[in-house]
């Protein structure tokens, strides 16, 4: 489908706050604790940062620690006591809040691009997806793998919601796996867009994810078939040159409210944010950064902070770096009114 979506109330962006000292390069990912609004930043210039958040968007940092290439995604576990990245390095770190310290967690023959600590009834176990068209479960008292999952292609995102994790790779393929299960996909299919896909997040209820692709349209999956008729596509992150044509955006990010769960976010290299009710298909809120593309988002604990980082994503290659290019991470506060759920 396309143009399924109602257009609520769209108003400008209000006065958003920068957090101090943002990273000098690209911003890969950005990651808010469960436990406390301590932000993780992963940026190309081979770091991780750590900032506090206050409630007013005040910010302050308070660690780093390096990889030995670019950072491509960074997670917390379920505590906040621990934060992994995976990296260009072909290696995913674990940095222990308490201690200061970080140290190697996984390895891989090609860079990490996806990293998923997950709470299961055994225990936490790491989720790591790489270019080298694997995904592999770690136990982190371990340095070897627990177990090792061939991907039909190179994995450029994966999502969990015990017990369900979704692989995306190139050429389309979406993985879905039970994690009572890890080794075997219980699905296997090709994503219901047609280009390449950018992100797949998982429904805080884990029975069905969102996918996110570089033709600036978005997703809604159920993994039972007989939810098969809840499932839609819809077009976002474009603008209208004439009322035939229209530029199109990759879309950078979705990501589901921890409290209100029908709702979630969208990021776009437009440089735009829209906030979407997935149920009542309805447009709640949205704002254009006009600096540059938006290339990561997160909520913290209680959705009352939204970050979302200004940056470069890559979408046009080396070629479309330019010196100029802001590299910086906004705080939002998020207001009742922009994620009040519609009645369908």
């Amino acid at each position: 489908m396309s143009g399924i979506f109602g257009s609520s109330a769209a108003p400008a962006k209000s006065k958003d706050v920068e957090v101090v000292n943002s990273p000098p390069d690209s911003i890969s990912s950005l990651s808010f604790s469960p436990a406390a609004d301590f932000l993780a930043v992963g940026s190309w210039d081979n770091n991780v940062r750590i900032y506090a958040v206050g409630p007013q968007g005040q910010s302050e940092g308070k660690a780093m620690y390096g990889h030995q290439a670019p950072v491509l995604d960074v997670c917390w576990n379920k505590a906040g006591t621990q934060i992994i990245s995976g990296g260009a390095d072909n290696a995913a770190r674990l940095y222990d809040v308490q201690t200061g310290q970080s140290r190697q967690v996984a390895a891989h023959d090609a860079a990490v691009k996806c990293v998923r600590s997950v709470e299961t009834p055994q225990g936490t176990i790491l989720a790591t997806g790489s270019w080298d068209k694997t995904l592999k479960y770690w136990d982190l008292r371990s340095s070897q793998p627990v177990a090792t999952v061939q991907l039909p292609e190179r994995c450029y995102s994966i999502d969990a919601a015990y017990p369900l994790l979704v692989a995306a790779t190139a050429d389309r393929h979406l993985e879905v796996f039970n994690l009572t299960n890890p080794t075997k996909a219980f699905k296997s299919s090709l994503s219901p867009l047609k280009w390449q896909t950018r992100i797949v997040s998982c429904y805080p209820t884990a029975d069905g994810f969102a996918v996110g692709s570089v033709e600036a349209r978005a997703a809604m999956e159920y993994t039972e078939h007989w939810c098969h008729s809840k499932c839609y596509t819809f077009r976002c992150h474009r603008k209208e040159v004439t009322k035939a044509e229209y530029l199109v955006h990759s879309v950078n990010g979705v990501l589901f409210h921890p409290v209100q769960q029908s709702v979630f976010a969208t990021c776009g290299s437009d440089g735009g944010v829209t906030f979407w009710d997935r149920d009542a298909r309805t447009r709640l809120f949205s704002f254009d950064q006009q600096d540059g593309p938006i290339s990561s988002i997160a909520f913290n604990s209680n959705g009352a902070i939204f970050a979302y980082a200004v940056s470069y994503d890559w979408h046009k290659g080396h070629g479309g770096m330019v010196s100029n290019m802001p590299n910086k991470v906004m705080l939002h506060a998020v207001t009742p009114e922009e994620t009040r759920a519609k009645k369908k």
